[in-house]
């Protein structure tokens, strides 16, 4: 097939998409595809090889069969590029815009788990009168996000209270939507999931920073961090991260692909941190290298994903609306 590669975008993320974007398109041509490298610049602009690109509904997109938008953060992830290929009715990866758009929130995300008793760490925003007072009574350390960022960006721990105010006044840099977490005492530990309606998950690995935290450094960096697979947890919470990350990836409407993070605690209990709906595809990414070790290589992995896409896309055009 045709495939067209999205990479580069608005958001902070910019640098890692197009590496992403990159990787992305050198395993669509080992799968036997025809991927056109399409870059969307920093001001929204969109070009590829021989000049700018024309979004034309049904199909207009360089006429490709299918879409890998490998954008990560703001004006990727969150839904709106989705509803652009949905406008443009054109077969793209991972999930779709709703689905996108909750798992990009944090507090949104997390407010659902809550909603069904998924097991996660204690959390609240930064909004109304009493948010200081609820930062303090969760007790530090504590972690200081923006709500709707990834790869790490804007992210404090607080140690101290009388760090706080300076943490979330760098979050609000970054998103209005600020999240404060407890922290957790356990492993950081991922799994990456793949499918529509039967996704199946990969060996979880546990992540180990060579820094004090898995920063966007340790994630970008060759060296920064170890991943272990599969994750020396025990069978037990092996199974209870696969068994979670499929259900949690169907309770928040994923499709295609996804990485989930988890903790597994001291005493074997595990909690759920977040999903990422489109994880880093590059050199030192996470996704690809858990369903290596399980199994499925880098080429196969991006040849499945444009399969599911063109599967979901299909069926949805079997609807009315």
């Amino acid at each position: 097939m045709r495939v067209a590669v999205l990479a580069g975008g608005r958001s902070s993320e910019h640098d890692v998409s197009l590496r992403s974007g990159q990787a992305v398109a050198r395993g669509l041509r080992e799968a036997g595809h025809e991927a056109v490298e399409v870059t969307i610049a920093r001001d929204g602009g969109w070009s590829a090889p021989g000049g700018s690109v024309e979004l034309v509904p049904g199909g207009g997109l360089l006429d490709a069969d299918a879409v890998f938008p490998a954008l990560h953060g703001a004006f990727g992830e969150d839904g709106s590029v989705q509803g652009l290929l949905e406008w443009l009715d054109v077969p793209y990866v991972g999930s779709d815009v709703l689905a996108s758009a909750i798992c990009m929130d944090k507090l949104t995300l997390k407010r659902l788990f809550a909603e069904h008793g998924v097991p996660q760490v204690e959390f609240t925003a930064v909004e109304g009168n009493d948010w200081w007072g609820r930062c303090e009574r969760l007790g530090p350390p504590l972690w200081v996000k923006p709500s709707r960022m990834g790869s790490s960006v804007g992210i404090t721990r607080v140690e101290k209270l009388d760090e706080l105010d300076a943490a979330v006044e760098l979050a609000l840099r970054h998103d209005p939507r600020v999240i404060v977490e407890a922290s957790a005492e356990g492993r950081e530990v991922e799994c990456s999931v793949l499918g529509n309606e039967d996704p199946r998950a990969s060996l979880p690995g546990e992540i180990v920073s060579q820094g004090v935290w898995y920063d966007f450094e340790a994630k970008y960096t060759e060296g920064g961090m170890e991943l272990r697979v599969p994750a020396p947890v025990g069978e037990e919470a092996i199974e209870r991260v696969r068994e979670l990350a499929v259900s949690v990836f169907a309770l928040a409407g994923c499709s295609g692909l996804a990485r989930c993070d988890f903790f597994v605690e001291p005493d074997g209990s595990v909690l759920v941190n977040e999903i990422n709906t489109m994880p880093g595809f590059t050199d030192t990414s996470v996704y690809a290298k858990l369903f290596e070790a399980t199994g499925t290589g880098y080429a196969e992995l991006c040849d499945r994903l444009v399969e599911l896409a063109v599967e979901r896309h299909r069926k949805a055009r079997s609807f009315e609306f």
